[in-house]
């Protein structure tokens, strides 16, 4: 399975997909702790994530995957959301929320 096929498969088995640098319980950069607190001030505490720094491969392959150069990259229900900058913005405005709703896990 090249990595393409691989986030394919990630991103559509599991309903919030966070690929960012780090883990949730211990995020390597800024950018991706503040995403790991905006899905939890969002009530979603278990997610699937990818530590891009364990895997250059991923780490490339997902910037390719949605035209996007960042990280952290948030997938929700197989869909790109986008990374924190956006993720803050919706939160502010109760987007974030509403499109979380259904993926909240205690």
């Amino acid at each position: 399975m090249d990595v393409q096929q691989l986030i394919q498969e990630q991103v559509s088995s599991n309903p919030v997909a966070l690929y960012m640098k780090g883990t949730p319980l211990q995020p390597q950069c800024g950018f991706s702790a503040a995403a790991v607190q905006l899905l939890r001030n969002c009530g979603v505490h278990d997610f699937f994530s990818v530590n891009v720094l364990e895997s250059p491969a991923i780490r490339d392959g997902i910037k390719t995957f949605a035209n996007w150069p960042t990280i952290p990259q948030l997938y929700v229900k197989g869909e790109f959301v986008g990374g924190s900058d956006i993720m803050r913005e919706m939160y502010a405005s109760g987007e974030l929320q509403q499109l979380l709703a259904g993926s909240a896990q205690e």
